[in-house]
């Protein structure tokens, strides 16, 4: 049998939606500290939190999606993505 459209891309599947999230994560320039935001689908809120290091942030991030995720729907994974990759120069 084969997937339905919104199996495949868990876009219209709210289940689907809940196996991972990504968080944007950014260095803010007034403090070093990093934010982390994650904006939930169709409008039903999101998560913004901050770190001063990654370490922090990490913990952070999964306190709010505990708190966000309440009554054991926790995404499988959370996924810290950065909008602003370093680039090293090779010379």
């Amino acid at each position: 049998m084969k997937a339905k459209p919104s199996e495949q891309t868990g876009r219209s599947n709210p289940k689907a939606n809940r196996k991972e999230i990504t968080f944007n994560v950014e260095r803010d320039e007034e403090n070093g500290w990093l934010i982390a935001s994650w904006d939930a689908p169709r409008g039903q809120g999101g998560i913004t939190t901050q770190g001063k290091d990654l370490l922090e942030l990490e913990q952070n991030v999964r306190e709010a999606v505990r708190c966000q995720f309440e009554n054991g729907k926790l995404p499988g994974r959370i996924r810290l993505h950065s909008v602003n990759d370093p680039v090293l120069a090779t010379a």
